[in-house]
This record gives C-alpha cells, sequence and structure tokens, in this order.
C-alpha cells in the first residue's frame, strides 16, 4: 500500500543575488515578463555586464511594497470614478481650468 499523504518536493534553496531565471522561479512569473518589468523600470535590478542581477532582500522588499489592500475612504486617491456614476477607467480625470 502507498502512503495516503502527499509529501512536496523539496524547496530549492533561493540565493541572496538572483539572476533572471532564478527571479522566474522564485516569483512565479516568466522571464519575458520580468523583462518587461525591467524595461518599464517597475522592478529594482542591478544590471552588471550585459546581466541583470536581483538582491532577494530589495525583492522582497519591493514585494512588500507592492501589497494591493482596499481602503475604506476612496478620497484623495489617484482614481476617481467619473461623475460618481459611470464604471471606474483607471484613468485621472482633467483638471478644470481655473
Amino acid at each position: 500500500m502507498e502512503n495516503s499523504t502527499t509529501t512536496r518536493p523539496p524547496q530549492k534553496e533561493v540565493k541572496e543575488i538572483m539572476d533572471i531565471r532564478e527571479l522566474s522561479d522564485y516569483l512565479g512569473i516568466g522571464k519575458s515578463k520580468i523583462y518587461a518589468l525591467i524595461r518599464a523600470k517597475k522592478i529594482p535590478a542591478s544590471k552588471i555586464g550585459r546581466q541583470y542581477r536581483f538582491s532577494k532582500e530589495v525583492i522582497d522588499n519591493w514585494l512588500k511594497e507592492k501589497i494591493i489592500t482596499k481602503k475604506e475612504d476612496t478620497e484623495g486617491t489617484l482614481f476617481q470614478l467619473r461623475n460618481n456614476s459611470q464604471e471606474y477607467t483607471g484613468e485621472q480625470t482633467p483638471k478644470e481650468n481655473k
């Protein structure tokens, strides 16, 4: 008889400094997505020669800063509902000319 409990495969040790492939494994996203984030300057990266390197500590802090939470009060946010009746578009409403 086989053991009915499932075991997880052993996790790889995460290095303090990672390359693109290692970061892809760590974050669970594709390498092309990581390159897109680098081009958009949305992810902290260091370029050494022609290669990118990522600090685990910096990436972990970056992830903590990117946590999305729902705020009870929506006043003062960058995103607004247009005329409070239209659907959210993700765009800011233009400021009125004074």
